[in-house]
């Protein structure tokens, strides 16, 4: 599988068959590499309803017609624009022609603001994602939370991870993550888009060498086969 970073929380995953685009962030991302308009894609993840994980998700799917996979309360909220979806629940899976896409819990919020509205958009998650016989786990964002343990039980190739702080966990809590989900290699995110969660991802990939775990931050543009 073929990993492409556009900054923040937003990757394009190449699998055999499919391009799967996770939590789209183009529009006022100020790292983004492109603009929404660039991207192609087969699929489009959401983790969770906040406008930095959601933004172009529908314009993404409605021109690539591709269909927004996410919690019930996303895919409904976008069904109802006519974007094609199929809403999932924490624990839930399905089986789509390219692998197996499970939502796993995760500890942080989930809306859309608009005009001063806020719309709640049901529970945050992660994405567990198995095709081609690897299996990747986007965290979403997160606070650190002991069953992670459980969702690197059976192996992960590659763990993708928020270290920005503020509004997810660190560097420290990401480094526990990492003792409880015993990846093969993981990849930070949701870091240095805005002062709040600006950290460094080197000092935090020597830090989890220090533990024996292999981290591999990589710059918005840039990709990484797995």
């Amino acid at each position: 599988m073929k990993l492409t970073y556009f900054g923040h929380s937003c990757f394009l995953l190449e699998v055999p068959g499919a391009r799967l685009l996770l939590d789209p962030y183009f529009t006022g991302n100020p790292l983004a590499p492109c603009r929404a308009a660039d991207v192609a894609c087969d699929y489009v993840l959401c983790s969770h309803g906040h406008e930095d994980h959601t933004c172009d998700a529908l314009e993404i799917s409605r021109r690539n017609g591709a269909p927004i996979l996410a919690n019930y309360e996303i895919a409904e909220f976008f069904a109802a624009q006519g974007a094609q979806t199929h809403g999932l629940n924490p624990g839930g899976g399905f089986d789509f022609p390219f692998g197996r896409v499970k939502l796993t819990l995760a500890f942080h919020s989930s809306s859309w603001i608009e005009n001063g509205r806020i719309t709640y958009l049901g529970e945050p998650c992660g994405l567990l994602i198995a095709t081609a016989g690897k299996k990747l786990y986007h965290a979403g964002d997160t606070a650190l939370f002991s069953d992670m343990q459980l969702i690197g039980r059976a192996g992960l190739d590659a763990a993708l991870l928020p270290i920005g702080d503020n509004f997810t966990m660190g560097p420290a809590d990401a480094l526990e993550a990492l003792d409880f989900l015993r990846p093969k290699l993981c990849i930070p995110m949701h870091y240095n888009t805005w002062p709040e969660i600006r950290q460094d991802p080197e000092r935090f990939a020597a830090a989890a060498a220090n533990r024996g775990h292999a981290v591999h931050p990589i710059r918005p543009g840039e990709s990484l086969t797995i």
